[in-house]
């Protein structure tokens, strides 16, 4: 048995029977256990020939030498795939989309995924935004918050919110903020960011000489970052405390440092980009991370790719621990998956 192909059908109904066992218990399976579980008159004997099989292709290994055995990575892996055709449906479609379509900005939708992901899995939710150097302007508001500060809020076609606060020198009048804003929503509503501002900034030096106070006022603003593109991804992850109490065989230390790494939203994001690079729309399994931090080994990453207008990508997944709930799992994802994606169109 030199792949996952070579594998008979008694081989895998038992493999599975095996996984399906210790996700349940956490615990080492024997083959008695499995002789119970099986509604054929399969000996003790004979299964333990099979895992004997199976342990020598690396899809089992035994932690102990009188104990039973547990799946390796290999075997959670096709056991994970196996499900992609029997998946059925979790959840209420209308109910998530109503959840999802409630959302006010791309942000909010992003954390509503996020933390449906958690609630329904008992897991960690994880969704994002990336945004690209093609963002479009879909208008802008600047507000006056004191006499030296005032709010630049920027929203772009691909549903984005982003928001600055800037200090100035000199006073901006409320007034003189009005103008401004309808200066460039007039001007520039529709044009990628990164042009607009180029555009801006040619304006601004041709004018230079005939410079009114409204324009002095936008030049300001316009040192600030005004219709600056940002490509920070907005990223949000729920329900980390759901892995408390888990039994990962882990020291206090590795377990510290699992917990360190899940924090860093940089690391989260390479998590995505790494083991996330199938087409939009289409599941992505990822049993065992500890190519990226050896603290993640125990872990797997389920997720979909979702192209949005403007240009934008949005990555949801669940990630959790090596024997989670794969059919929930697998159903959470596509369910809320689908939902996301139709909201934005």
């Amino acid at each position: 048995m030199s792949s996952a192909q070579a594998l008979t059908a008694r081989q895998q109904d038992i493999l599975f029977s095996i996984v399906e066992s210790y996700i349940e218990t956490g615990e080492p399976v024997a083959s008695r256990t499995i002789s119970k579980m099986r509604k054929n008159s399969l000996s003790p004997a004979s299964i333990r020939n099979v895992m004997a099989d199976l342990d020598e292709d690396g899809y089992l290994e035994q932690p102990h030498t009188s104990a039973g055995r547990i799946p390796t990575e290999k075997a959670f892996r096709l056991y994970a795939e196996s499900l992609r055709l029997k998946i059925r449906p979790l959840l209420d479609p209308d109910r998530v989309r109503l959840q999802l379509n409630e959302a006010a900005s791309l942000s909010d939708r992003i954390e509503r995924s996020s933390r449906l992901l958690s609630q329904i899995t008992r897991n960690i939710g994880i969704a994002a935004a990336i945004p690209t150097a093609s963002q479009t302007l879909e208008h802008i508001e600047l507000i006056r918050l004191s006499p030296h500060r005032a709010l630049m809020v920027v929203v772009t076609r691909d549903r984005m919110v982003r928001d600055r606060v800037v200090f100035l020198e000199d006073d901006i009048g409320a007034d003189e903020l009005v103008s401004i804003r309808n200066y460039l929503n007039e001007n520039f509503s529709g044009w990628i960011l990164s042009e607009a501002r180029q555009e801006l900034r040619r304006r601004l030096e041709q004018e230079r000489a005939a410079y009114d106070e409204i324009l002095k006022r936008l030049a300001v603003l316009y040192g600030k970052g005004l219709l600056e593109p940002d490509l920070v991804p907005a990223i949000h992850m729920e329900g980390t405390s759901n892995l408390v109490g888990l039994d990962f065989h882990l020291t206090r230390e590795k377990l510290r440092d699992l917990f360190r790494a899940l924090e860093q939203k940089e690391r989260m994001l390479q998590l995505l980009d790494r083991f996330l690079e199938q087409r939009s729309s289409e599941l992505g399994v990822q049993v065992g991370l500890g190519d990226l931090d050896p603290a993640m080994r125990p872990l797997s990453l389920i997720g979909l790719n979702i192209s949005l207008p403007g240009g934008l990508s949005a990555r949801i997944a669940v990630l959790g621990p090596m024997r989670m709930n794969y059919q929930r799992v697998i159903a959470a994802v596509l369910e809320v998956g689908g939902a996301f994606q139709e909201a934005i169109d």
